[in-house]
């Protein structure tokens, strides 16, 4: 059974949201469960997973096909991040990533 956290949010009004926007929102969600890691851990798992159910819409977002690799794959490290860190990502790395579409969706990109 899927878990849905965001509730009241629907896909198509997600998708109105620029990539810029949509990353910011995941990013929020990143910087909460890399806050919460140590912690409080229950609270860390549940931001981790908000954060790939936002990036999952992000994947199905039909205006974001071209950049499809770069999400799946920053699925792919988040997941790892949080699991067992085999590819050596640092939150630092991760809350920089994250920082400039912050900064785009706030400029209005």
């Amino acid at each position: 059974m899927k878990i849905i956290y965001h509730k009241g949010l629907k896909p198509k009004d997600w998708f109105r949201k620029s990539i810029y926007e949509q990353m910011a929102n995941v990013g929020s969600e990143v910087f909460r469960f890399i806050k919460w890691r140590r912690k409080n851990p229950e609270d860390s798992r549940l931001a981790f997973e908000r954060a790939l159910e936002l990036l999952d819409l992000t994947l199905a977002d039909k205006k974001n096909r071209n950049a499809l690799k770069e999400i799946a794959r920053l699925r792919e490290i988040l997941v790892d991040y949080y699991f067992d860190n085999q590819y050596c990502s640092s939150a630092d790395f991760l809350e920089r990533y994250f920082y400039a579409f912050n900064f785009a969706a706030r400029i209005g990109h």
